[in-house]
C-alpha cells in the first residue's frame, strides 16, 4: 500500500479573521490566502491538502482523528489553543502522524502566556514568526520529514 499524498491544514481558532484580526500582527492575508499558498506548496511537492478552519477545539478533534485514515501528516496553527489545550496535543499524539506547528507571530515576543505550546512535543517542525509566508516553509519542512529527506 502506497503512502497517502495528503496533508490535513487545520487552523485554529479566531485564524477565519485572518486579514481583519489585528493585521499589525498577523498581516493583511486572509484565511483562503494562507489555503492557497498551502495547498500551492504542497502540489509542488505532489501532495493535497484537506484545509479546515474552526473555533470549536472538538471540531478540530475530530478533524485530526480523520486524518490517520487518509493523510500523511498534519500542518497546524493551533492558535490560541496552543497554550491551553492538552486535548489538542493529545489527539495530535494519538494519530501518530508528523506534524508540523506554525504560528505566524513570533510568540515568544508576546504575552507570557503565549510562551509555552502543549503541541510543541508532538511536533517535529516549528516554523514560527514567519508570518503566512512560514506555512510554506512549514509544509516543505513536513514534506521532508514525509518523504525520508529529513528527519523528524
Amino acid at each position: 500500500m502506497t503512502a497517502p499524498r495528503r496533508l490535513l491544514l487545520v487552523n485554529g481558532p479566531n485564524l477565519n479573521l485572518l486579514g481583519t484580526r489585528e493585521p499589525g500582527i498577523y498581516g493583511s492575508d486572509t484565511l483562503a490566502d494562507v489555503e492557497r499558498l498551502v495547498t500551492d506548496a504542497a502540489a509542488a511537492r505532489g501532495f493535497e491538502v484537506r484545509a479546515m478552519q474552526s473555533n470549536h477545539e472538538g471540531v478540530i478533534v475530530d478533524a485530526i482523528h480523520a486524518a490517520r485514515e487518509d493523510c500523511a501528516g498534519i500542518v497546524i496553527n493551533p492558535a490560541g489553543l496552543s497554550h491551553t489545550s492538552v486535548v489538542l496535543r493529545d489527539a495530535l499524539a494519538a494519530v501518530a502522524l508528523p506534524v508540523a506547528e506554525i504560528h505566524i507571530s513570533d510568540v515568544m515576543q508576546r504575552e507570557s502566556f503565549r510562551h509555552h505550546s502543549y503541541v510543541t512535543d508532538v511536533a517535529v517542525v516549528h516554523v514560527i514568526g514567519e508570518g503566512v509566508p512560514g506555512y510554506a516553509r512549514a509544509v516543505d519542512l513536513l514534506v521532508d520529514v514525509i518523504t525520508g529527506q529529513a528527519e523528524g
